[in-house]
């Protein structure tokens, strides 16, 4: 994530952030070339619930999620997606426990390892 767009939507209101999400459901709802009436019955909801959505107004977000679906638009997701990090010092610690050559010995398995009787 770039700072720049992290610092633009940080600076914006609730209520900016919710109408660019209405705007995003609505770019991609006419796109389809789909009335709110298809994409409400589609979704499950009714088309007043979708006018909310697509103002910026108060929905849940269970209703985005189907909205979104509906669109094709799930991979919005992959914004919230949490991706464990591990800090530099963790790294070096389990690098330095990872075998670094080999040792050239062949480990048998026990059959292996009994004397034959050639």
């Amino acid at each position: 994530m770039h700072e720049k767009s992290f610092i633009e939507w940080n600076s914006k209101s609730d209520s900016a952030l919710s109408k660019q999400i209405g705007a995003f459901i609505r770019h991609h709802r006419m796109a389809q070339n789909k009335t709110q009436d298809q994409l409400a019955k589609e979704a499950g909801i009714s088309r007043s619930t979708l006018s909310l959505l697509e103002r910026g107004e108060t929905v849940t977000v269970a209703t985005l999620i189907q909205v979104l679906r509906v669109l094709d638009q799930l991979t919005i997701m992959d914004a919230f997606v949490v991706r464990e990090k591990i800090s530099p010092l963790a790294l070096a610690k389990l690098q330095k426990k990872k075998r670094q050559r080999a040792s050239g010995k062949t480990i048998l398995n026990k059959e292996q390892s009994e004397e034959s009787d050639w």
